[in-house]
């Protein structure tokens, strides 16, 4: 099974619409559990990283990363 990438900031669509209407939203924290808002009403929930990859439909938008500066 491939592991779908995600990022810190990143605005995802998920399986499920939330009750505001919405199927967006921005990964706020990452480790063994994952943190995300509603890009709707701003709601935030946490699931395990496992239930996070399993109602992942795919990335909308990758935040950009800053240039390292050397």
């Amino acid at each position: 099974m491939e592991r779908k990438v995600f990022n810190l900031g990143d605005i995802v669509r998920m399986k499920k619409q939330h009750p505001c209407g919405s199927y967006n939203w921005e990964v706020a924290r990452m480790g063994a559990d994952i943190k995300i808002k509603c890009q709707g009403c701003g709601r935030i929930v946490m699931l395990s990283r496992s239930e996070f990859e399993r109602k992942l439909v795919r990335v909308i938008e990758k935040k950009a990363l800053p240039e390292d500066k050397a």
